[in-house]
């Protein structure tokens, strides 16, 4: 480990300053907002699960698919017109969390370097900024898997 640096009296002193005028985050605040936002997507991917339920035929263990795919659209379009990055700047984490945030990572990087051509540019860096929450994803499952089974194993669940 490496050892702590000691700062001068010059860096204390500009710390102190920086610490003063440091504008306050409304926590409270942001924390509505994202709920608020990542609930009505929620509630709309579950006003189009209803949808597939009632007039395509599907199961309730079905029309999960359907659902996301459509999500997935709606977010990528909403990203390609612009609209997507003013209710994330509005809405915070409400934007990320959801199957929608995702889509958002992919289609905004495939966006912005689509002038790198279509393999070097959007090939490579769509799954630059998305990656590592396919790789937490992966871990997290993993991670829930192995407690579900111990926790089987131990004769519970």
């Amino acid at each position: 480990m490496g050892k702590k640096k000691t700062l001068t009296d010059i860096q204390k002193e500009y710390q102190e300053f920086a610490k003063v005028r440091e504008p306050k985050r409304p926590v409270i605040k942001n924390c509505f907002k994202a709920f608020l936002v990542g609930g009505i997507i929620c509630t709309i991917g579950q006003f189009l699960q209803v949808i597939f339920i009632k007039f395509f035929g599907f199961t309730q263990e079905t029309a999960g698919g359907p659902t996301s795919a459509v999500l997935i659209i709606i977010s990528v379009l909403l990203t390609g017109f612009g609209v997507y990055d003013h209710i994330a700047q509005w809405a915070g984490a409400g934007t990320a969390v959801p199957v929608t945030g995702f889509a958002n990572t992919i289609a905004s990087a495939s966006i912005e370097h689509k002038s790198e051509g279509y393999v070097l540019g959007v090939g490579g860096n769509m799954f630059k900024l998305s990656g590592s929450v396919i790789a937490f994803g992966v871990f997290s499952a993993f991670v829930v898997a192995i407690i579900k089974l111990t926790i089987k194993w131990l004769g519970g669940f």
